[in-house]
């Protein structure tokens, strides 16, 4: 029989739907909402009633039956640390999202709406690998400072769901594997997948490894330092340095990737060399998770919306491809690796995992 399913992604300013029949889109839609009627609500959280209406409205515009939904998944936010699955929204985790654990983030109100939803009309409602999957070892921890730990913050989603597919496409388990898993978007994180787990990760958030579009990566600290102490900038124009405005952000004016292309083929000799000096620095990422797996790596999978950029796909096998063959899958299909998620518990390929 097949199943039917409602997945929810909620963003600052959109909430992303799909209605799926087994790994089938029926239909999907973004629902964007102004600022001014976000601006309504003291918190994240209080937004719940006004998404969950522009939902179940979009549902009945589309004279869809809800009531033939088997299952509802929505994205998962800043839990506490936790390994990676798909977990039931339970009333433990459900008032985790509210408080926001570590954060407050729209993807909070990913489990709470798939929550609200599901219980109307009595089926499951689930979340699948939230970006707080943390399944690190523990010599991946430590940082050199005992006050900073090493923190896995990375795109657990689709790192997951491409392993999971690659593994599946080569007729072997997930956990039988050694990855090197590379997703390139507006941020960039690479992690080593050993044998099912993530046991070490760049934190694609505010510190680790590559720069980024929109992030600095890993700076040095000294120069930090007297940045923070030079009295020249507040906390939060320094943080906008490294999350948000750093990268090709702070090199060439833009976070798309398609921007720096055109500078590069209408000549821009500086723009060329920031973009093979991403390259670089992810490659050397890349070794550095080759590293972790002691050198017994089974593929490295590349992902992420700069996956489509073939010069960069290119120099990365030119830099990389000697550690391990490499597989591309292009974007990052987020609603597909949810409903994949909710599915593999359905069908009982996997346990449904307990917060």
């Amino acid at each position: 029989m097949s199943v039917k399913s409602l997945i929810i992604n909620p963003g600052s300013t959109s909430t992303k739907i799909g209605v799926f029949e087994d790994e089938t889109l029926l239909f999907e839609e973004t629902l964007r909402h102004s600022t001014e009627e976000i601006a309504q609500y003291a918190s994240i959280v209080d937004q719940k009633d006004f998404r969950k209406d522009i939902i179940v409205n979009l549902l009945k515009e589309k004279d869809f039956d809800i009531h033939s939904l088997n299952m509802v998944v929505g994205r998962g936010g800043m839990l506490k640390p936790i390994p990676g699955g798909t977990y039931e929204v339970s009333d433990a985790l459900l008032e985790d999202l509210k408080v926001g654990v570590q954060g407050q983030h729209a993807s909070n109100l990913g489990g709470i709406l798939a929550k609200e939803i599901g219980d109307s009309i009595g089926v499951p409602a689930y979340i699948v690998d939230p970006v707080v999957v943390d399944e690190l070892e523990p010599a991946s921890r430590y940082s050199g400072v005992p006050e900073l730990p090493r923190t896995s913050v990375f795109h657990a989603l689709n790192q997951k769901a491409v392993a999971k597919r690659y593994a599946k496409e080569s007729g072997k388990a997930y956990d039988s594997l050694n990855l090197v898993v590379v997703h390139m978007g507006g941020g960039v994180s690479v992690g080593a997948h050993k044998q099912g787990k993530v046991v070490d990760v760049f934190n694609a958030l505010d510190g680790d490894g590559a720069f980024s579009p929109e992030r600095a990566g890993a700076v040095p600290s000294g120069a930090l330092i007297k940045m923070c102490f030079s009295g020249q900038y507040t906390e939060k124009e320094v943080y906008k340095k490294i999350v948000g405005g750093g990268g090709f952000n702070a090199y060439c004016g833009t976070n798309d990737m398609r921007d720096v292309e055109k500078k590069v083929q209408g000549g821009d000799t500086k723009a060329a060399e920031i973009r093979e000096a991403f390259i670089m620095q992810v490659a050397k990422d890349i070794g550095s998770m080759a590293c972790v797996l002691n050198g017994k790596v089974d593929q490295i999978i590349v992902t992420g919306g700069i996956a489509y950029d073939k010069v960069v796909v290119a120099g990365l096998k030119e830099r990389a491809e000697w550690i391990a063959p490499m597989t591309v899958y292009p974007g990052e299909d987020e609603l597909l690796a949810l409903v994949q998620g909710g599915l593999r518990v359905l069908n009982g390929e996997e346990k449904a995992m307990t917060y």
